[in-house]
């Protein structure tokens, strides 16, 4: 390449005549700009891992439920450490990084995004109730607790690791929330947790709820929006709550709305839709959702999370032109399995 621009430079340059020291000196200045150009346009290697298209078939791991306590910390370690070796696109964690009465501490969610940030793969990251509204357990206060959370783990447009991608967040009251597509498939976060999502158990704690449930609807239905604006072939939305879909009515209040929408949606979408949750500690993969003629929606699917003591993963491979779009096995850590 560098002869052939060396020969056309030179006849263009014998043209204008001149001299073979000025055609030398011009062409040196010529491909050191061009150099400077090509090194300046260049991103850096996060910002050019985002914006690589997808290949048409990919995988992500998705995990939950880990790191309850100290002696517990091993495990999680562990488990990263086999996630640094897969080949996949990124990490999912749909919550509960401690269990519900280990201290709420700042160093605690310090310790935790610390390990997050060294995963080797582009880490998303939505919380679960044992780091905010069950933290009264521990003496703290659950809200203050909460904005420390969205300070800490969602003060940036990109995703946590080593490598990121960037994320949409829907606003600066709820960072957490968040979606991004690959491989044309939408993945969007929702922060929906345990304990009836914070509903009815103290006043303030029933604003909180009022609050970001509201945020929610808007943010699941708006996601479904661009899934069908944009012709894309599935969606996955991501939260910590075990929503007990089985359960009657009055038993889940905190969770009424969200499972109202996401049949909805589910139905007006007419693709495969994918709720992935932690919470109960049971990997399960399920048809669980009926529409209003209390008929299966079979285009939904519903994956639970392994969960402490079982530090495991759930590998979900996406394939956009394929019917199901998502296909999921179980990954089994083996330095992780009991004796």
């Amino acid at each position: 390449m560098f002869r052939r621009l060396q020969s056309i430079v030179r006849r263009a340059f014998r043209v204008l005549r001149c001299s073979k020291k000025l055609q030398t000196g011009l062409l040196v200045v010529l491909l050191l700009g061009l150099c400077t150009a090509t090194s300046t346009a260049s991103p850096q290697p996060s910002s050019l891992t985002a914006q690589l298209a997808a290949p048409s078939t990919f995988d992500i791991a998705l995990i939950g439920d880990l790191g309850y306590n100290p002696a517990e910390e091993s495990q999680f370690a562990t488990l990263m450490q086999d996630l640094d070796r897969a080949n996949i696109e990124f990490i999912v964690h749909d919550g509960d990084f401690k269990n519900g009465v280990f201290p709420c501490t700042d160093q605690v969610f310090q310790d935790r995004l610390a390990g997050f940030q060294q995963s080797r793969h582009p880490f998303i990251y939505t919380p679960g109730d044992n780091e905010w509204t069950d933290c009264h357990r521990a003496g703290s206060d659950p809200l203050e607790r909460l904005a420390k959370l969205r300070t800490l783990f969602f003060a940036t447009g990109t995703s946590l690791g080593q490598t990121t991608i960037p994320l949409e967040r829907q606003s600066a009251a709820f960072p957490e929330n968040a979606r991004w597509t690959r491989g044309n498939v939408l993945f969007a976060t929702l922060h929906v947790v345990g304990s009836n999502n914070n509903l009815g158990r103290t006043p303030e704690m029933d604003k909180e709820f009022t609050a970001r449930n509201a945020a929610n609807i808007e943010w699941l239905k708006s996601s479904f929006q661009m899934a069908k604006q944009r012709n894309l072939a599935g969606v996955m939305v991501i939260m910590q709550a075990d929503m007990m879909f089985e359960a009657p009515a009055n038993k889940r209040t905190g969770f009424n709305n969200t499972i109202a929408v996401l049949q909805a949606e589910t139905e007006a979408f007419q693709k495969p839709v994918v709720l992935v949750h932690g919470d109960s500690h049971y990997f399960k993969i399920d048809k669980v959702l009926v529409d209003r003629q209390n008929q299966r929606l079979l285009k939904f699917t519903r994956v639970e999370t392994f969960g402490t003591p079982d530090a495991h993963w759930v590998k979900a491979t996406i394939d956009a032109n394929s019917a199901n779009v998502f296909e999921f096995s179980p990954v089994l850590v083996p330095e992780n399995l009991a004796p």
